[in-house]
């Protein structure tokens, strides 16, 4: 997955590049390792540049990732976006989580550009984060941008934290969801929401 620079048009940075890069040199020395080595001299610099990538979440502008791609329509069906792959970071170990997210809404006057909702995805993903979290955000931010009929987002992802560690469950996968407006109050609108991104699905995969 390339990095998206419609996410950090800002120029912000919240990552600190040379205490990062001290840190983990300090890591690396802690685990009986030396930093001098060839392979390892320039993984602190390495790995802190990684990390602006990773959380460049929590610098993205939202203004700037709609960028105005808000088009009035009269439609009123359910718009399905499926199969949104996405990289986070679990806050409690900082071992990622991998998966995909399926968003729904119902116009109300209004739809989105299509890009825009992998990249509001994006915008909630690369931070640190629990996955409860960052479903409930992606669907509140969607139901304050458009304010349609109804929002709905599941979101289903393997983590590695389950995987390599503790108890070591390489198949468990998580999915949680997040409902607002018609998908809540109507049985049948979310059920065909659910029925539609379980076809055709195919598992997760590192």
């Amino acid at each position: 997955m390339e990095f998206d620079e419609e996410l950090n048009r800002s120029g912000k940075n919240i990552i600190n590049i040379e205490d990062t890069s001290r840190i983990i040199r300090e890591l690396i020395e802690a685990v009986g390792e030396d930093p001098e080595r060839e392979g390892l001299k320039n993984t602190p610099d390495r790995v802190a540049r990684m990390y602006t990538e990773l959380l460049s979440g929590y610098t993205a502008e939202p203004e700037r990732i709609i960028n105005g791609a808000l088009f009035d329509i009269t439609y009123d069906e359910m718009v399905i976006v499926r199969d949104i792959e996405f990289y986070s970071l679990c806050e409690h170990h900082m071992l990622p989580f991998i998966g995909r997210a399926h968003i729904a809404y119902i116009p109300a006057g209004k739809v989105i550009g299509l890009s825009k909702i992998p990249r509001i995805v994006d915008m909630f993903a690369r931070r640190l984060q629990i996955q409860e979290r960052m479903t409930r955000q992606i669907a509140d931010f969607v139901q304050s941008v458009l304010k349609p009929q109804g929002v709905a987002v599941v979101v289903e992802a393997m983590h590695m934290c389950a995987m390599m560690r503790g108890v070591k469950k390489h198949d468990a996968r998580m999915t949680t969801s997040a409902m607002h407006g018609a998908f809540r109050a109507n049985l049948a609108t979310r059920q065909e929401f659910l029925d539609n991104i379980s076809r055709g699905s195919k598992p997760i995969q590192f």
